[in-house]
């Protein structure tokens, strides 16, 4: 079975907030033929196709990593559009394979999967946020695509940690790569 390219994310375009994530509109098509690189592009098949497993990955520096899960739907736009928070289990760990030995997560939270949110901190389209308190409602970190928030609004895809509260800060701006078959 073939896998089929959603779209690409890097820092800004394809942020928490981007109409993009809403809307059935092609974005810089002719970058959707170029493969795993660094040109931005959301595809038709955002909106058009169906899947029953999703392809998640980040390009880091030239490493690049992906994570593969079962989710069947009706198109990626279908679970992403409505603004509505739907699970996933992958866990934290999976989770923090994607970013590599730099990952840093707070441990407790864990809410991941499509539209996660923390009050109006730490938010992603896709992703999982860790929070140092036993809740989710302060988050501080996450790892995602299609972020925002606190504590560095500015990555939109990767890792983003706030350094006070974690042993390690991050800020980790990665190229995202979102498949589906």
């Amino acid at each position: 079975m073939r896998w089929y390219y959603v779209f690409f994310n890097t820092q800004g375009t394809f942020d928490y907030h981007s109409n993009l994530w809403w809307n059935n509109e092609s974005f810089n098509l002719e970058a959707g033929k170029t493969g795993f690189d660094l040109q931005e592009t959301k595809l038709p098949t955002y909106w058009s196709t169906p899947f029953s497993k999703i392809c998640l990955g980040m390009k880091i520096g030239q490493q690049n990593r992906f994570i593969a899960f079962n989710k069947t739907a009706s198109s990626l736009y279908s679970l992403i559009a409505d603004g509505k928070y739907r699970s996933t289990s992958l866990g934290r760990d999976t989770w923090k394979s994607l970013i590599g030995s730099q990952a840093s997560l707070q441990t407790n939270c864990n809410r991941e999967g499509f539209n996660v949110v923390s009050a109006d901190l730490s938010k992603a389209r896709i992703g999982i946020l860790g929070n140092n308190e036993n809740d989710c409602y302060t988050c501080d970190s996450r790892i995602g695509f299609g972020t925002g928030g606190y504590p560095d609004n500015a990555t939109s895809c990767g890792n983003s940690a706030d350094g006070l509260y974690t042993a390690v800060g991050a800020n980790i701006n990665a190229m995202g790569y979102i498949l589906v078959q």
